[in-house]
């Protein structure tokens, strides 16, 4: 993992910006709930045509014009979903075909809302043999929820949207350190999403777990790394819920504007949210210093990731 890199970031989000006020008139609650309960004010949603691989494409296409990388350069794809269309096969190699990559492998990873950080620390440990790794996250989550009464406590929270990362084992603005990564499946009924029907999701249970379990793993990465909560110069989180965000800082004890926030604007986009965040974060003049990755998310699967 010594060698691997950051090299670039990229998103795309769909053009259709859907407010508060609009889910709430189909919710039947109010649109200031929504903001107290998430955090969220506003969030997008795809267009009937595009689908969760289109979505992958542009994030890439945006990664790659960013980083000053041509899409040869690639010699591995992984693309985290699990909003998916069908069973099989899955966006990876849509994804691929898109940017013009046969023969080059791409493997899905459908991991709901950790699994563009379980990419990020793969691609650390394979760009020593595929050299330039591309994590793509993409979903469109407005078509698992119900809009309805019976389904707000989940149909506040979604949006859709691609995030990408390119990750080299020759250049790059930060070194990937270190990963910790964890899975428990005892809880994995605390959040689902069957073939047919809504997601389903505990809220209660799935704050609990996240709770206690992202900053223990925030914080055990960073004590094997010699490094102190305050010492990181932004974390980047996993978008799911702006009170999440808050409890993590309050549990380290940091400052919560350590924490790039952007899910006010875009909801929750799963697996896609951690690298729009990390997008919008790089090209707002990312300060130097550690950075830290976070995620946790359906399966359970949760984890971290530093970078320096």
């Amino acid at each position: 993992m010594s060698g691997a890199r950051l090299r670039g970031f990229g998103c795309y989000l769909p053009e259709r910006v859907v407010s508060n006020a609009e889910v709430a008139a189909q919710l039947g609650c109010d649109a200031a709930w929504i903001v107290q309960m998430s955090g969220i004010h506003e969030r997008r949603w795809a267009a009937p045509a595009e689908t969760v691989a289109s979505l992958g494409i542009r994030a890439a296409e945006d990664c790659l014009a960013r980083a000053g990388a041509a899409a040869g350069e690639i010699g591995l794809i992984l693309a985290a979903s699990g909003s998916a269309e069908r069973r099989f096969p899955g966006p990876a190699t849509a994804i691929g075909a898109g940017l013009g990559l046969p023969g080059v492998p791409a493997i899905d990873l459908p991991i709901a809302s950790a699994g563009s950080l379980f990419g990020l620390a793969m691609a650390a440990e394979l760009c020593g043999r595929y050299g330039n790794v591309l994590v793509v996250g993409a979903e469109i989550m407005s078509r698992a929820i119900a809009l309805e009464p019976a389904g707000r406590d989940t149909a506040i929270l979604f949006g859709d949207g691609a995030g990408a990362c390119l990750v080299s084992g020759e250049t790059g603005f930060a070194r990937i350190a270190d990963a910790l990564l964890a899975s428990d499946g005892a809880f994995a009924d605390t959040l689902h999403l069957e073939l047919a029907g809504p997601i389903e999701m505990n809220g209660q249970s799935v704050i609990l777990q996240a709770t206690r379990k992202v900053p223990r793993a925030i914080r055990e990465l960073l004590e094997r790394n010699h490094r102190q909560p305050g010492e990181i110069a932004v974390y980047l989180m996993h978008q799911a819920n702006r009170n999440l965000i808050a409890r993590t800082a309050k549990s380290l004890g940091v400052a919560e504007e350590k924490f790039f926030v952007n899910v006010d604007r875009y909801g929750n986009t799963s697996s896609a949210s951690l690298l729009i965040a990390a997008d919008e974060w790089w090209q707002g003049g990312a300060p130097a210093g550690p950075i830290v990755f976070a995620a946790f998310g359906a399966g359970l699967h949760w984890g971290a990731v530093l970078a320096e």
